[in-house]
């Protein structure tokens, strides 16, 4: 996506937050969380919508919360993909590491028009479709080794901005991610004030390249 982009409720920014079995509950709720509430404030300047990597249907998340997702993923008609993380350090064929067998799904994610982010793990999953190779990038610590091995630049950075790709290091860092695209495509304003609205302070770097 261009970083000239500015959205509007006249032209939003169209976020689609992916999620599957075995997702990490924060990865993806704070991002939906950050971005809900920056919609609301800017008057439906970001739209964002939950969906799976593949049909509709219910998922079961890494601490066995049940969602229900009405929407099926496709690599058409956003503007931002969030991908979350979960179970990577775990091992085995579930979570996010079930994505990164996916070949259709990484297909897909690879030849979308829209903004690539990681979130944690998540980009490891961006890395398996081989977005960020040869980019600056972060992840959770304890994936960062793999992420360098497989042709990243490693940033040890909260937020690594590579300018059409973001990525966030650690659970956590989806408020952080969220924000900043927040701040990147409304505005400092409406940033700060869903900062407060949630009670929350943005921690760590911002690393812009």
């Amino acid at each position: 996506m261009e970083q000239g982009f500015h959205a509007s409720a006249e032209s939003p920014l169209r976020v689609r937050v992916v999620v599957f079995d075995g997702v990490e509950e924060l990865d993806f709720v704070a991002p939906v969380e950050v971005l809900g509430q920056a919609g609301r404030a800017s008057g439906g300047a970001i739209e964002t919508t939950v969906v799976t990597t593949g049909e509709p249907g219910r998922i079961r998340c890494a601490f066995g919360t049940e969602l229900d997702v009405a929407h099926g993923w496709s690599p058409h008609g956003a503007d931002v993909v969030v991908m979350p993380g979960g179970g990577y350090n775990r091992g085995g064929g579930s979570g996010v590491r079930k994505v990164m067998e996916d070949a259709d799904f990484l297909a897909g994610l690879a030849a979308a028009e829209a903004l690539p982010v990681g979130i944690c793990t998540g980009t490891m999953a961006l890395s398996a479709a081989g977005i960020t190779k040869g980019r600056n990038a972060t992840t959770h610590h304890a994936a960062k080794a793999d992420l360098a091995a497989q042709g990243a630049t490693v940033v040890d950075a909260r937020v690594v901005d590579d300018g059409d790709l973001i990525t966030g290091g650690g659970i956590t860092s989806g408020l952080d991610v969220a924000l900043w695209l927040v701040e990147r495509f409304i505005g400092v304003e409406i940033a700060h004030r869903v900062e407060s609205q949630m009670e929350y302070e943005r921690r760590g770097t911002v690393w812009r390249r």
